[in-house]
């Protein structure tokens, strides 16, 4: 092949689109299986979005998976169109007026098809990103000075964590109360920034919970699942008020068995989902597992 030939050959693979159109710009790892990701456009761009919401992230499928991939496809008789994109959706944890940077609140899933990939990454390695943003998972105009209870499970802290940020200094709510849950204490990846803010903003209050830490660790907080702070006696021990339909409104983000319950437990005390049929609910949430 001549010099010329390999010329053209050089320019045309270098000119061949790439399936990326963003670049994580800081990894930061708060355990072994837990991160945050920031992630922003290839040229700069940060996406407007309202807190609550989801943007999608993505990776192609290794050699070896499209190989897998192109055999089943074929065995079954249909036309294999090449390696695909993995994509998931994951809530966006910044607060919509960062705009330097959408940040991801990621846990490992050792058998999953996306995050091992992810973990794969550092810092300045592209990435697919989502131009659209989408849910519905946000404050409206009905928590309006209402006592704000936010329930989240792992990384369904993400919503409540852009939500809170982004609205602290706007005075949209009475108080805002925030209740999370996981295994075990290393996973609260918010857990300094939240205790900070617990402080510094009387409005705010935290209340992490864990269900699997070591009775011989130091952790000196509650341990349970989120369902053993909603007792009217106990959750009025904590927080100083009444968790009662009339002035409060209940997030929930996570695990779908912890929302159903809580869901259930919490119609039995006058409060009601919200959807379609009911736009004045009082109980809005998102299953994110």
């Amino acid at each position: 092949m001549s010099e010329a030939t390999d010329n053209k050959v050089a320019a045309a693979e270098s000119q061949v689109e790439s399936p990326y159109n963003a670049v994580v710009t800081e990894r930061i790892d708060l355990n072994p299986e837990l991160a945050l990701f920031r992630v922003t456009f290839k040229d700069g761009r940060v996406p407007e979005f309202e807190p609550g919401q989801f943007a999608t992230l993505g990776l192609m499928q290794s050699d070896e998976e499209a190989a897998a991939d192109k055999v089943k496809v074929e065995e079954a008789g249909r036309r294999w169109r090449g390696p695909k994109m993995i994509k998931r959706a994951y809530s966006i944890a910044s607060p919509s007026i960062e705009r330097n940077f959408l940040e991801f609140y990621i846990v490992l899933v050792e058998e999953g098809q996306l995050t091992p990939k992810l973990w794969e990454l550092q810092s300045g390695d592209e990435i697919f990103m989502g131009e659209k943003i989408a849910g519905h998972f946000t404050l409206g105009d009905e928590a309006e000075g209402k006592n704000l209870v936010m329930i989240g499970t792992g990384t369904g802290l993400a919503p409540f964590r852009s939500m809170y940020e982004t609205y602290k200094d706007a005075g949209k709510w009475n108080k805002f109360v925030l209740i999370e849950c996981c295994r075990y204490s290393q996973d609260l990846g918010y857990l300094e920034a939240m205790k900070a803010a617990d402080a510094a903003d009387e409005k705010f209050q935290y209340i992490p919970t864990v269900t699997r830490e070591p009775e011989e660790s130091d952790w000196a907080g509650n341990r349970g699942r989120v369902q053993t702070i909603l007792p009217a006696d106990k959750f009025k021990g904590f927080t100083g008020f009444d968790l009662e339909a009339e002035n409060c409104m209940v997030f929930i983000c996570g695990n779908p068995q912890m929302i159903d319950q809580v869901e259930e437990d919490l119609e039995g005390r006058g409060f009601a989902t919200k959807n379609r049929q009911n736009p004045e609910g009082n109980i809005v949430f998102e299953r994110y597992w």
